[in-house]
């Protein structure tokens, strides 16, 4: 099992990120891109957020700690992402603007094609071995194939037959989560993530950092005048990340074969895995602080 992980571990990563980017795509149409005309101020919000600020917090974290390279390299792919396909449905349970998240998904999902080579290349060069040579067009390429193409084949779908679309949706989605579980299990086995290393600092940085990336998805709109439906979609955009497209990421740069780099890359992995985990915490505090909130407020709005 362990052999076999480590010889496909990057096709599984592929594999699970274009089943998720398919079943994502066949819920997409054309109108919920559309949708961010009418709404300019809180998708630029969101926009700044995800590819600004998230980079920036966490450059400065790589300067101002020091940092097991690994757990950095890991924070750094977290930092590249776009928000997570999640994200959307979150939004939905929490009461959020779930047009607003699907625009912010969809548009920074197409951007990563070059925003995450570029951030990448800015966070990590200090992290990974002198002779070590990040493949920007490589990493383009495979965001390509594995984000946009199903995207689109999804969409289309989607406009030619919305039946079936469903259909593919929900087992597009079931394959992925079932591929997530086969990456785990693998790389569990073939000691690719190893939890005494981790250790409790990473783990305890890495929930602060979730944690962070909470309160600035919740102060910035705020700050900005955006309504509360608004601020809860870029609060789930803010901090439910890719994790699929960021496992995918580590399993190209970092083979699990290569052993020059495997040991930055287990860490890595771990990393991006264990806040998968974590950034669950975050949005069950969202969701369930928001329905409550609604709820209060309609309480109000029958008694008068």
């Amino acid at each position: 099992m362990s052999e076999l992980y480590l010889k496909y571990e990057y096709w599984l990563a592929f594999t699970q990120l274009l089943l998720a980017m398919l079943g994502m795509g066949a819920t997409l149409r054309v109108a919920d891109f559309i949708a961010v005309i009418k709404i300019p101020k809180a998708f630029c919000t969101g926009l700044s957020i995800q590819l600004l600020l998230v980079p920036v917090l966490v450059a400065s974290a790589l300067y101002l700690f020091d940092l097991d390279p690994g757990f950095a390299i890991g924070l750094a792919v977290i930092a590249a992402i776009p928000g997570g396909t999640s994200s959307n449905i979150y939004t939905f349970f929490a009461r959020g603007r779930v047009a607003l998240s699907i625009a912010i998904t969809s548009l920074t999902t197409v951007a990563c094609l070059f925003t995450v080579p570029l951030i990448l290349q800015l966070l990590i060069t200090s992290y990974v071995p002198a002779d070590f040579n990040l493949p920007m067009l490589k990493i383009a390429v495979e965001t390509a194939l594995a984000i946009l193409l199903p995207l689109i084949v999804g969409m289309a779908v989607l406009h030619k037959a919305p039946v079936v679309a469903k259909v593919i949706s929900r087992w597009s989605i079931r394959a992925s989560l079932t591929v997530i579980v086969l990456i785990i299990v693998g790389a569990s086995t073939s000691g690719r993530l190893d939890w005494q290393a981790f250790g409790g600092f990473n783990a305890a940085f890495l929930t602060s950092f979730a944690l962070l990336l909470l309160l600035l998805g919740f102060f910035i709109p705020k700050l900005v005048g955006l309504p509360r439906a608004d601020i809860v979609a870029i609060n789930m955009e803010v901090t439910v990340r890719n994790v699929n497209l960021a496992v995918l990421i580590i399993a190209s740069l970092f083979p699990a074969t290569d052993g020059s780099t495997s040991e930055l890359g287990s860490m890595a992995l771990f990393t991006v895995l264990a806040y998968g985990g974590v950034m669950m915490v975050p949005a069950l505090i969202l969701i369930v602080g928001n329905r409550l909130i609604f709820k209060e407020r309609n309480s109000a709005t029958l008694s008068n």
